[in-house]
């Protein structure tokens, strides 16, 4: 049953991730919603496989609080991302951030815990030593490569928050990709911090188990590929600065393939040269 409903979860991801190219036809609160629930939900069902139940329960509750509360943060005080504010793009909002928001960090923020694990050749160990510090730390970097390729993407094109200074990174300052990494390593050092005493629970799995989780980071990183260039042929930021939309978009490509599609790589090697984990 669950190999059925993660590859049935990673082929819906997909064509939602096809969809996204067709703006005119399907509504942005649409597209947005698919992109963020179906990794959420792909994230319950591996990571219950893995953790149990009450693990995985555990991680998402450790990302939406650390993460909601960290967003907050940064729309009332700037502090650590930048002055920002999100819009009606994503829906509804749970007091200055969309509810959306925070169920996308769960669902990318478990795949890049994930093929952490595998690059790392994790076992299924208890978390002790120096890897109770060296997960968090890889993890957090496959998390903000994912930021890194969207940000400007869904800042400048999709309009879904907007940087009151502008920035360096085509309108996004630098700030936030380094507050970005502060928040998802707090995220991830607490969740080891609950595993430093008690291996994953359960048993091993086969190579096709973790192939979905590489699968689908590939995927999210193949759709940025696909998202449908706006008419007009530059943007400009809200602190005057004109940006190319084709200089947007190819970074954002360039970043998918050659960073996030990196990482999917070289999980992929680890996971078929027998640094498959247990659990």
């Amino acid at each position: 049953m669950a190999k059925v409903s993660l590859w049935a979860l990673l082929a819906a991801y997909a064509l939602a991730r096809i969809a996204q190219s067709y703006p005119a036809d399907i509504p942005t609160v649409l597209t947005v919603a698919l992109h963020v629930m179906l990794p959420l939900a792909f994230a319950l069902v591996h990571g219950s496989a893995v953790y149990g139940l009450r693990g995985i329960l555990r991680f998402i509750i450790l990302i939406l609080v650390i993460g909601n509360l960290m967003e907050d943060l940064g729309v009332l005080t700037g502090f650590p991302y930048g002055h920002y504010h999100f819009t009606a793009v994503m829906g509804p909002k749970i007091f200055a951030v969309p509810i959306l928001l925070g169920l996308a960090y769960t669902g990318m923020g478990y795949l890049a815990w994930t093929l952490a694990r595998l690059i790392l050749g994790d076992r299924g160990e208890a978390l002790e030593g120096s890897s109770l510090f060296t997960r968090p730390a890889v993890a957090a970097l496959l998390m903000v490569a994912w930021d890194f390729a969207q940000d400007p993407v869904w800042s400048n094109l999709v309009h879904a928050w907007t940087w009151h200074d502008g920035g360096a990174y085509f309108g996004v300052p630098v700030s936030n990709f380094l507050g970005w990494y502060f928040t998802v390593y707090l995220i991830y050092q607490s969740f080891a911090w609950t595993l430093r005493t008690r291996p994953a629970p359960s048993p091993k799995h086969p190579a096709w188990f973790w192939q979905t989780a590489i699968l689908f980071y590939a995927v999210s990183a193949l759709g940025n590929l696909l998202v449908a260039s706006p008419p007009e042929s530059v943007v400009v930021d809200p602190a005057g600065i004109p940006w190319r939309v084709s200089a947007i978009l190819q970074a954002s490509a360039l970043v998918s393939i050659f960073v996030m599609g990196g990482f999917a790589l070289l999980a992929w090697i680890r996971l078929h040269d027998g640094a498959r984990p247990s659990a």
